[in-house]
Protein backbone atom coordinates (compact mmCIF):
# COMPACT_ATOMS: atom_id res chain seq x y z
CA UNK A 1 0.00 0.00 0.00
CA UNK A 2 0.95 3.81 -1.25
CA UNK A 3 1.17 5.89 1.34
CA UNK A 4 -0.63 9.36 0.92
CA UNK A 5 2.30 11.62 0.02
CA UNK A 6 3.69 8.91 -2.47
CA UNK A 7 0.25 8.87 -4.03
CA UNK A 8 0.55 13.07 -4.31
CA UNK A 9 4.21 12.35 -6.01
CA UNK A 10 2.90 10.06 -8.60
CA UNK A 11 -0.15 12.51 -9.25
CA UNK A 12 2.18 15.33 -9.50
CA UNK A 13 4.39 13.87 -11.98
CA UNK A 14 1.41 12.14 -13.94
CA UNK A 15 -0.11 15.64 -14.81
CA UNK A 16 3.62 17.07 -15.53
CA UNK A 17 3.89 14.58 -18.37
CA UNK A 18 0.80 14.83 -19.22
CA UNK A 19 0.65 18.51 -19.89
CA UNK A 20 4.40 18.09 -21.47
CA UNK A 21 2.67 15.71 -24.32
CA UNK A 22 -0.36 18.25 -24.54
CA UNK A 23 1.90 20.42 -26.50
CA UNK A 24 4.15 17.73 -28.17
CA UNK A 25 3.50 17.66 -32.47
CA UNK A 26 1.41 15.54 -32.97
CA UNK A 27 2.49 12.43 -36.55
CA UNK A 28 0.09 10.56 -37.76
CA UNK A 29 0.59 6.63 -37.87
CA UNK A 30 0.75 6.71 -41.81
CA UNK A 31 3.19 9.01 -41.64
CA UNK A 32 5.08 7.40 -39.13
CA UNK A 33 5.26 4.50 -41.10
CA UNK A 34 6.23 5.96 -44.30
CA UNK A 35 9.18 7.27 -42.24
CA UNK A 36 10.32 4.27 -40.89
CA UNK A 37 9.99 2.30 -44.20
CA UNK A 38 12.28 4.89 -45.67
CA UNK A 39 14.73 4.87 -43.09
CA UNK A 40 15.19 1.22 -43.07
CA UNK A 41 15.77 1.08 -46.83
CA UNK A 42 18.20 3.45 -47.14
CA UNK A 43 20.27 1.80 -43.73
CA UNK A 44 19.84 -1.73 -45.11
CA UNK A 45 23.54 -1.79 -46.35
CA UNK A 46 24.39 -1.39 -43.22
CA UNK A 47 22.12 -3.57 -41.11
CA UNK A 48 24.02 -6.89 -39.76
CA UNK A 49 20.78 -8.71 -39.35
CA UNK A 50 20.82 -8.78 -43.11
CA UNK A 51 23.97 -8.40 -44.42
CA UNK A 52 26.07 -10.02 -42.01
CA UNK A 53 29.22 -9.06 -39.88
CA UNK A 54 32.15 -9.29 -41.94
CA UNK A 55 34.57 -12.47 -40.44
CA UNK A 56 37.23 -10.19 -39.82
CA UNK A 57 35.32 -7.70 -37.44
CA UNK A 58 33.22 -11.03 -35.72
CA UNK A 59 34.59 -10.38 -31.89
CA UNK A 60 32.45 -13.67 -31.13
CA UNK A 61 34.95 -15.67 -33.61
CA UNK A 62 38.24 -17.31 -32.00
CA UNK A 63 41.52 -16.60 -33.32
CA UNK A 64 41.78 -18.84 -36.48
CA UNK A 65 44.45 -21.06 -36.29
CA UNK A 66 46.39 -23.05 -38.95
CA UNK A 67 47.21 -27.02 -38.57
Amino acid sequence: LLKKSSVNALKRNLAKQRKLEAWMERTTISQAASELQKYCMQNACRDVLLVGVPEENNPFLGPSSSI
